[in-house]
């Protein structure tokens, strides 16, 4: 069963459950992901379905960040468990022994030396870590590796 399917089942189990916050999110997933369809005109590949998924939790990231510098904890929080509901829905996330591990092969593919070869690592590496990892620690992990860290 491919995710929209997936997250139709899960929403109506949060309906009957009368899990507000579970359906609220997963209303929200199936929103963002009828825009995309229509956005791009055709249907959703598995890349598009995380994709957006992993914006949704970058915007909530961003706003959790946002919240705790204006002194808002309870808003903080509510991001926070929508973001533990969509990663449900991502594939498991990287350990930074595997995101290491990719950083050093992509080096070495490249054979990448400064920080000006940053550009070709990443854009071999991002199509393997994509869902996996936030691209901000993929940015950092490929920056300390070049900086010899």
């Amino acid at each position: 069963m491919g995710t929209p399917e997936r997250l139709d089942e899960d929403l109506k189990t949060a309906m009957k459950s009368k899990d507000e916050l579970r359906v609220q999110v997963l209303r929200m997933i199936k929103s963002d992901l009828r825009y995309k369809k229509i956005e791009l005109g055709r249907e959703l590949t598995d890349d598009d379905v995380i994709g957006v998924l992993s914006s949704g939790v970058k915007k909530r990231r961003d706003s959790i960040e946002e919240y705790r510098r204006g002194g808002r904890e309870d808003l903080a929080s509510s991001e926070a468990a929508e973001i533990a509901i969509i990663q449900g829905y991502l594939p498991e996330q990287l350990s930074d022994e595997e995101l290491t591990a990719l950083v050093d092969k992509a080096v070495t593919q490249t054979g990448a030396r400064t920080i000006k070869d940053m550009g070709a690592i990443m854009k071999i590496l991002m199509p393997d870590v994509r869902g996996r990892a936030d691209g901000k620690a993929v940015n950092a992990a490929v920056r300390a590796r070049l900086e010899g860290k």
